[in-house]
């Protein structure tokens, strides 16, 4: 594995100053999820507390994985865990309509400033005016890197809770490299920003939130499975390098570590097994941050850590109709043929924010075929938007949805259907 340098050891970090916190009356009963503010309000200008330690470069090793808060191979949430008490209304409704739709991107903190993840954030919010219930949607799956440059708490208001204040559904995430890594000479572990305002016991108001009603997120880990009707969403932790992902030791390879096992490896494979057991029908989604491919020229694929999760579709004899990553600050959409004759989308989506956006490696028309199991179907490195995702009894389908088109527009600038049964892009 290439060596990477450390964060400054001697770089000073001055105390940075809690955010704003006004007293508040939570809108609904203590132990209820809570989605965002009862009253729009305007953007925000500035950061309450800018980011300081600007100054990441990497680190060398990967770090240990939390355990996950329930005692499985495979720990589960559902929908209508998320929702509360609302919880199975609200799937009943999804399957009353016969659609689901939410929300996916990653790479949404900035450190200069709101304005760029405010675009993003906004134009997901003008999609909760849908004429058509059925086309609101009903979750946010977060790709990773909710916060830059490393993962602490103090920066949980600036980049997650006001930005999305305005959000009226819940928010599930990802961790992304820099979610997990600490600077040099802080005391705090990895991750434990990320843990306190996502993997908590019971959704509650979070220290970080500056008062905001949003409460934490209940998911049991930084690897699980998220079931929904219509999908399920199998979230990895592929840790805090630059690159490459990882999510094992990689044993026996040129790249292994001593700090990783299988579990996650073990994890992937016991839902997968669990999808073929019960013969779920539905879109299988793979969503981590490090893409196992992409064509930026900032950062590159995850070959290594593509071989474990092939690795975990063999032994269960299941293969995503989609992975979603994030990681490369922009928009590509690959398609992935298989030798028994399906095909799977993977996606990178890492353009919620962050900025600036990383240019392509080169400039490419498409589709340009990669080799004969891969296509880059498309691609944008110039917008920040997300992904809308729709899916039904049939057919998983992606939109790409640019943020500079505006909340009037809701057209896709790029959209990608699989067929479920079939296993192939339509």
């Amino acid at each position: 594995m290439a060596t990477q340098s450390s964060p400054d050891k001697k770089k000073k970090h001055p105390k940075k100053p809690s955010p704003p916190k006004p007293p508040v009356t939570p809108p609904t009963p203590s132990g209820q999820p809570i989605f965002g503010q009862p009253t729009p309000s305007p953007d925000p200008t500035g950061f309450k507390n800018p980011v300081t330690d600007q100054n990441f470069s990497g680190i060398n090793v990967p770090s240990a994985v939390p355990m996950p808060l329930i005692a499985a191979v495979e720990p589960v949430l559902t929908l209508a865990q998320v929702y509360g008490s609302a919880g199975a209304a609200k799937e009943a409704a999804i399957e009353k309509a016969g659609q689901l739709v939410f929300h996916s991107v990653g790479d949404t903190g900035d450190v200069t400033g709101p304005q760029t993840q405010s675009l993003v954030a906004d134009k997901m919010v003008s999609d909760f005016t849908e004429a058509n219930p059925a086309d609101v949607p009903s979750f946010f799956f977060h790709l990773g890197d909710v916060v830059y440059f490393f993962g602490e708490s103090t920066y949980y208001y600036d980049q997650f809770y006001e930005p999305y204040r305005d959000y009226p559904a819940p928010v599930l995430a990802l961790a992304g490299n820099h979610d997990g890594v600490v600077y040099a000479a802080d005391p705090a572990p990895t991750l434990a920003g990320f843990l306190a305002n996502f993997v908590t016991p019971a959704p509650a108001q979070s220290p970080d939130s500056g008062g905001l009603f949003r409460t934490t997120m209940t998911q049991p880990g930084v690897y699980f499975t998220f079931e929904a009707p219509f999908v399920r969403i199998l979230a990895l932790y592929s840790n805090v390098l630059e690159d490459p992902g990882v999510i094992s030791a990689q044993t026996g390879t040129a790249q292994p570590n001593t700090v990783l096992d299988s579990r996650q490896v073990d994890f992937l494979t016991a839902a997968l097994t669990r999808i073929k057991s019960e013969d779920f029908t539905g879109a299988v989604i793979i969503a981590v941050h490090h893409p196992p491919f992409t064509g930026g020229a900032t950062h590159g694929g995850s070959p290594l850590m593509l071989a474990d999760i092939d690795s975990a579709c063999m032994a269960a004899g299941v293969w995503p109709h989609a992975v979603l990553s994030g990681h490369a600050h922009n928009y590509q959409r690959f398609t992935r043929s298989f030798s028994d004759g399906t095909e799977a989308a993977y996606l990178v989506a890492g353009c919620g924010g962050h900025s600036p956006l990383s240019p392509m490696s080169a400039t490419l028309r498409t589709p340009f075929p990669i080799d004969s199991t891969l296509t880059l179907e498309n691609y944008d490195a110039s917008d920040f938007g997300y992904l809308r995702i729709l899916v039904n009894a049939t057919e998983l389908t992606i939109e790409f949805h640019p943020a500079s088109d505006g909340a009037t527009t809701k057209t896709p600038n790029d959209t990608v259907t699989i067929d479920l049964a079939t296993h192939t892009v339509v």
